[in-house]
């Protein structure tokens, strides 16, 4: 489509945009103690954003002369992501960390995430992918380190930069030789491109995937590029944390998956024919590697975690490698299943980090000590927190287990060549039970018992059961969310 044309199905998009510069304006005139006006501004502009990419229908399409993808695996990323934002709106206005700080930019900043983390699900040329990923990069350097008189902030956000620069320049570097050897930026003329070249262009052509797969793994904490990741979940506000581990993880896989499927796939999207011939290197032994490793050294360092929220840090790790899992098998199946896990994620992971929130609110603490009694003392609190490591460590009646099942299943489907990252993601599900497993035993079996019941707030006890009560109900009855994913699994293809 032309870019006058493009604006028809463009409506979430000008909507965000919209809140953030009204959300600006707004932010200027307000005094320090007015910040919630801007909060309940970009969380109202969120919802209205979420409804627009919810009614936005057309069948899948490009926009702006073929820079952006308009199809229902675009919206379920975009659905993701806005979900996500607004739940972490809602924990920071009843989080302590933010006291004394002008959070009215704040909550911009994470407007202007969002419309970053849009441009990822979407992209589909070279120039928009890296301007996307920048874009969420230099609004999460900046959130990271929001707490400006916390040298833990500020050292965090140094650490992202570094990290983030040097994974950006790498990404970068291959981008452009992919250009080079191919002439254009759009992924399926590159893929047209990649066809015709001959032998003498595959080392050229691995080196520069190698380089562009060094930028999409910083984005989604994968080893060998995770090593900012414990850093700085750990010295960012936890809402933060919260955030970095669920909605730009989800981005990044999206744009992972689009990129593969597209530019390395023979025939239509998602068609299942395998990685193309012309591709040398082998490319789902390499995921499969990346998969395996960053799932054992996440799980591996978590169990030697003092501090519960650095333990929450090595565990998204092992996440990402558990999502990765799916992905060697490059058919709709691999991609049907990550993006159950993505959701099912969601719930179980904010939920673990906003019960974190609060107990270092009222207990002054991460450790695992702070967890001690902790079930006992706050019945509410432990109960849900139980939930959510239950959840995350796979067990049933829960939404974890659903989401593994689905992820071993495609693997394991995808025939006997990927039979040994099915082994090694089930012996890692068993070997994140003991960290896990050990803030429950911290909460119900150490410590002094208390006669004293605390409850918590009532808005505090709503949004622990908002994501409590999906992690278990979707354990049990996940039809609705099989069905959303069913409908979301199309991506925009040259042939159709």
């Amino acid at each position: 489509m032309s870019n006058l044309q493009s604006l028809s199905l463009y409506w979430p998009e000008l909507i965000l945009s919209g809140t953030i510069l009204l959300a600006i304006i707004i932010d200027i005139f307000s005094e320090s103690q007015q910040s919630k006006k801007v909060s309940n501004l970009v969380a109202l502009g969120l919802m209205l954003t979420l409804i627009a990419v919810a009614l936005t229908k057309h069948s899948p399409t490009t926009l702006f002369m073929d820079a952006l993808a308009f199809d229902p695996f675009a919206s379920f990323i975009k659905s993701i992501v806005i979900v996500a934002t607004i739940l972490i709106i809602v924990i920071s206005r009843n989080s302590n960390e933010f006291e004394g700080y002008h959070t009215g930019e704040y909550y911009v900043l994470l407007a202007v995430m969002v419309f970053g983390m849009f441009l990822m699900a979407s992209a589909i040329d070279l120039v928009m992918v890296y301007l996307s990923i920048e874009v969420v990069s230099i609004m999460s350097f900046i959130l990271a380190g929001y707490l400006k008189e916390n040298p833990r902030s500020n050292e965090a956000s140094l650490k992202y930069v570094i990290y983030g620069a040097f994974s950006s320049g790498i990404m970068l570097y291959g981008l452009s030789i992919i250009f080079g050897l191919t002439g254009t930026t759009k992924f399926f003329e590159i893929k047209d491109a990649i066809n015709a070249l001959d032998g003498s262009a595959n080392l050229a052509l691995t080196l520069a995937s190698v380089f562009v797969l060094a930028g999409f793994g910083y984005k989604i904490s994968a080893v060998p590029f995770h090593f900012w990741t414990p850093d700085v979940y750990e010295g960012s506000p936890t809402p933060v944390t919260a955030y970095l581990s669920v909605a730009p993880k989800a981005a990044g896989f999206a744009l992972m998956i689009r990129f593969f499927n597209q530019v390395f796939v023979d025939g239509a999207s998602l068609s299942g024919m395998g990685w193309s011939s012309t591709v040398s290197f082998s490319w789902p032994q390499l995921l499969g590697i990346i998969s395996v490793i960053t799932m054992s050294m996440g799980n591996l360092i978590a169990i030697q975690q003092s501090s519960v929220k650095r333990m929450l840090a090595y565990s998204s790790i092992a996440h990402s490698g558990y999502m990765l899992m799916a992905l060697p098998t490059i058919s709709s199946e691999g991609v049907f299943a990550t993006m159950i896990y993505l959701v099912m994620y969601l719930f179980m992971n904010l939920g673990a980090f906003f019960v974190l929130i609060y107990v270092v609110e009222k207990e002054g603490g991460e450790t695992f000590e702070h967890f001690n009694g902790l079930g006992w003392r706050m019945p509410i609190v432990g109960f849900v927190m139980t939930i959510f490591m239950f959840s995350l460590t796979g067990l049933p009646p829960t939404v974890g287990f659903i989401g593994k099942f689905y992820l071993f299943a495609a693997v394991i489907n995808a025939g006997p060549a990927f039979y040994w990252i099915a082994f090694f993601g089930a012996l890692n599900t068993v070997v994140s039970l003991y960290y896990y497993m050990r803030v429950v035993k911290a909460m119900y079996f150490s410590g002094e018992p208390s006669d004293v019941i605390a409850v918590p707030s009532f808005s505090m006890t709503m949004i622990f059961l908002l994501l409590a009560i999906p992690s278990v109900f979707f354990g049990i009855y996940w039809v609705p969310v099989l069905g959303w994913v069913k409908d979301s699994l199309l991506l925009f293809s040259q042939v159709l």
